[in-house]
């Protein structure tokens, strides 16, 4: 697959998960098919425009920077958040069956 078209196929992963809902670095990686850091470092480049606050670490947090900056957001957006900062993936964690299913079909214009 082509860097472009994986940037894409990342960056479509991430846009499919819903309001009020995360996903893990790792939950977006088993689904495109490649490892959790790679998907960090898109979102890190490419991801200014992707609701990159939507996708966590394993213990559903996010370093501090990222963390003052996706709070207002999942505020809005009804996300259930933890004393400590982070959010509770038990509770928010997108049905990740549907999750790769909506982005299966988001990218069948895209190469792989």
């Amino acid at each position: 697959m082509a860097d472009d078209a994986l940037i894409e196929h990342i960056l479509r992963a991430v846009e499919a998960v819903p309001p009020g809902r995360v996903a893990t670095y790792g939950d977006i990686a088993s689904i495109v098919g490649i490892g959790p850091r790679h998907v960090g470092n898109v979102l890190s480049r490419w991801g200014h425009s992707a609701p990159w606050w939507r996708i966590t670490n394993s213990k559903g947090e996010l370093p501090t920077p990222l963390l003052e900056q996706a709070h207002p957001r999942w505020r809005e957006e009804g996300t259930p958040t933890k004393p400590s900062g982070g959010c509770h993936l038990d509770e928010c964690r997108a049905d990740l069956a549907v999750l790769e299913r909506e982005w299966e079909r988001s990218v069948a214009d895209v190469p792989r």
